[in-house]
This record gives structure tokens, C-alpha cells and sequence, in this order.
């Protein structure tokens, strides 16, 4: 897989504003996007200068300023773009008339679909785990805004799968193990490349580790079903 990516767009390009950008302006705006990305991931915010951005980029220094805002701007943009415009795949995952495969199926695809991105994947993981240690305040926000609302909802279909009125201990267990099996191929893409490249070193692999995994989250729903009919409560 390359990084020669280019960044989702599932109903229009991304844009602070909501608003398409013509074709000229959205690719100006990846490209600082794509150059922005290791250098964020590799130097860390404050290390990372928006001259340098902008030269490596081969743009103007007040596109940044154009499309972003400033240095900040581009960094949550960098930071948060690339899920938050992949993720309309599986946003409504918790929606009521879905089945438990079909819900299953959307949540885990939040973590396999940017896995076909190429090294996009490793290198937000990488600015990811760079923002814990030199925190600007967005991983809060992102477990805030956006991981706690996705357990919450997995949890709420969990919870009437298993005709559970109200969510227990054990519920928030089994919803924490089915996101477990989709970050593990996310954050350890670079360990299934060495000892199982197969499993996601094309998109049909990784549509078919998609399909697995589903399967596995199934099995440990049901296996806390039987649990609970045994009567082995929390």
C-alpha cells in the first residue's frame, strides 16, 4: 500500500463550512492536508511550522489561512477528516430497524473501511498516539465527541439485542471486546503486515476481515446470551 491517498468525500468534499469546494480548491486543500499528516504525526503540533507545511505542500502560505484558519484549524482538520468524512459509512449504525449483523457490520466498518486508505491509517495512528503525549486538547474532545457516543450507541444495541432494559456492567464488558477486535487491526495494521499480511494487504482482504470479524462479534453476543440464561448475572 502507498500513501498516495486521497482523503474521503462521502457526499461532497469536506470542509470547515459544509460547503463543496470547487475541484481547483479541493485539491490544494488535500494536498496540504496529505503533506500536513506526517509532518504533524512525525514533528507534533508546536515543532511543525505552517512555512513548512505550505512549502512542502507547493502552496501559498495563505491558502492555510484560506482554507483553515491557521495552524490549529489545520490541524483538526488533519486530526479529525479523515474519519469524520469516512465514518457517514456507519454513523447510524445504532439505528433501531437494523439487525444485530447489520449493526455490527457498520460499527466495525468504522475501523476496517481506513485500513484501504494506504498508510493513512498508520500515520493517524501515529499522530493519534502523539497527541496523548503532547495533548492540544483534542483527544479529550475526540473521546468525548466522538468514541463515547459510538460505545453508547453500540451499548444501546447490545442492550436490545440481548432485551435488556437498562445496561449493566457486563453490557459495557461485551461493548468494549467487539471494539477491541476492530482496533486491533487498526492500530496494529503494522504487526498483521508482518505475520499475516493477507489479512488486509488488498481491499478484498480487508472486506473479508470486515466479514469475519463480524462474525466473531456475533459469536461473543451470543455467548453472553447463553450466559445470561444460565443465570450467571453481574
Amino acid at each position: 500500500m502507498t500513501a498516495d491517498f486521497v482523503y474521503p468525500t462521502p457526499a461532497g468534499p469536506c470542509t470547515p463550512t459544509g460547503t463543496p469546494l470547487r475541484s481547483d480548491g479541493l485539491e490544494a486543500r488535500n494536498r496540504l492536508l496529505r503533506t500536513a499528516l506526517p509532518l504533524f504525526a512525525a514533528k507534533g503540533f508546536a515543532k511543525t511550522s505552517i512555512r513548512e507545511i505550505a512549502a512542502a505542500a507547493g502552496v501559498n502560505l495563505a491558502a492555510i489561512s484560506y482554507y483553515f484558519g491557521d495552524k490549529a484549524g489545520l490541524y483538526r482538520a488533519v486530526y479529525n477528516d479523515p474519519l469524520d468524512c469516512g465514518a457517514q459509512a456507519y454513523a447510524n449504525f445504532a439505528a433501531p430497524e437494523l439487525d444485530l449483523r447489520e449493526a455490527l457490520q457498520l460499527y466495525l466498518q468504522g475501523f476496517t473501511e481506513p485500513l484501504k486508505q494506504g498508510d493513512l491509517a498508520q500515520q493517524l495512528m501515529q499522530l493519534h498516539f502523539r497527541e496523548m503525549l503532547e495533548p492540544t486538547g483534542l483527544w479529550q474532545e475526540h473521546i468525548e465527541t466522538q468514541i463515547a457516543p459510538m460505545h453508547q450507541g453500540l451499548v444501546e444495541v447490545l442492550a436490545r439485542a440481548l432485551g435488556l432494559a437498562q445496561a449493566d456492567d457486563d453490557l459495557h464488558r461485551l461493548a468494549f471486546s467487539i471494539t477491541a477486535l476492530g482496533i486491533q487491526m487498526f492500530v496494529g495494521a503494522d504487526i498483521t503486515r508482518v505475520i499475516r499480511p493477507a489479512l488486509a494487504d488488498t481491499p478484498a482482504a480487508i472486506d473479508s476481515t470486515h466479514q469475519r470479524l463480524t462474525d466473531f462479534a456475533l459469536a461473543m453476543v451470543e455467548d453472553e446470551r447463553q450466559r445470561r440464561l444460565r443465570g450467571h448475572t453481574p
